[in-house]
């Protein structure tokens, strides 16, 4: 893989190496990258696509997607189109600018920056305001989330997205708290949620007691289920279509947003992610329309675990779309 550039020392992609050898990028293709974040990935797909290829970043930080379009463009002599939006709406514009992917990626990590960025609300290590949104233009915080709730809503959206035991117990702490003054910081979510738990388990907890009511907040903040959802179900159609054609009575034409035999490969770091992407993968290869080039996940080397942390909890999933009906 080439030498990453100097863009933002701090932000290092997951799985680089992994990932250029299941999408195996080739000159003159086109790379769709559904996250792009900082470019990290798409920079070096790029390179190997040069000359000739093109890149379609599409982010809903529209800062980072600037970045990313930087990055890319200084890393290649190559074609950038940037979109800002929600990673669910790709397929459709691709679709509306006649564009067909070779190669698609999504990530459904963070950005370093994003992260680190305590205004951003996205961590209980740094104190900000209980946002959570990664296109800070739209959509609700979740402070006004958490102040419309109810105890039992708010109790089954932390068991669904984070897995949480005590989420009821949780909820309850929560209801009662925002009874008293409104929940509008990082750091008051990670207080009132360790006080509901046992000193015990606190103790025996390998993670902070708060990591997976966070994540239940931020994944409800920004619709993330929906959206892979609505992505996997897109690539479904996109691969039937690319296979089959678009059907006589489909009113569309011959091309969709992914070509024949386009390499399609997605990153996720949670079972809740990983696993619809392995069943929408597995359903594509019984219909036919595709190769599993993963037939399990791929992860992180020791290596790159032991500089990038965060690449631990990793998986890699891919497949190719079919030439013909296999």
């Amino acid at each position: 893989m080439p030498p990453p550039s100097d863009a933002n020392p701090a932000h290092v992609p997951v799985l680089p190496e992994q990932v250029l050898g299941v999408l195996s990028p080739q000159p003159g293709e086109t790379y769709a990258d559904a996250t792009a974040g900082l470019g990290g990935h798409a920079e070096a797909v790029a390179r190997l696509i040069a000359p000739g290829g093109r890149v379609i970043l599409n982010d809903a930080d529209g800062s980072n997607l600037e970045r990313a379009a930087e990055r890319v463009r200084a890393a290649a002599d190559i074609e950038v189109i940037a979109i800002h939006g929600p990673f669910s709406r790709l397929p459709d514009a691709l679709e509306e600018q006649g564009i067909g992917a070779d190669l698609v990626l999504a990530d459904l990590g963070f950005a370093s920056n994003q992260v680190d960025d305590p205004d951003r609300g996205l961590s209980f290590k740094r104190d900000g305001p209980l946002d959570m949104r990664l296109d800070p233009t739209s959509g609700e915080p979740a402070a006004d989330l958490l102040a419309r709730i109810g105890e039992a809503e708010l109790a089954d959206l932390i068991w669904r997205f984070g897995e949480e035991r005590l989420s009821r117990r949780i909820a309850r702490k929560l209801v009662e708290a925002r009874q008293i003054a409104p929940i509008s910081t990082t750091s008051r979510v990670g207080e009132i949620v360790r006080s509901a738990y046992p000193a015990a388990m606190v103790r025996k907890s390998r993670i902070d007691p708060a990591t997976r009511t966070f994540q239940a907040l931020r994944i409800a903040v920004n619709d993330e289920m929906g959206q892979l959802e609505a992505l996997l179900a897109a690539i479904e159609r996109g691969a039937a279509r690319a296979v089959q054609g678009p059907g006589p009575d489909s009113g569309l034409g011959e091309s969709g947003w992914l070509k024949k035999g386009a390499r399609v490969a997605m990153i996720s770091f949670h079972s809740l992610e990983d696993r619809p992407v392995k069943q929408a993968f597995v359903r594509l290869a019984e219909r036919g329309l595709a190769e599993r080039l993963t037939r399990k996940p791929i992860t992180a080397y020791e290596s790159e675990t032991r500089g990038n942390p965060r690449a631990r909890s990793a998986k890699l999933r891919a497949v190719r779309i079919a030439d013909h009906l296999l």
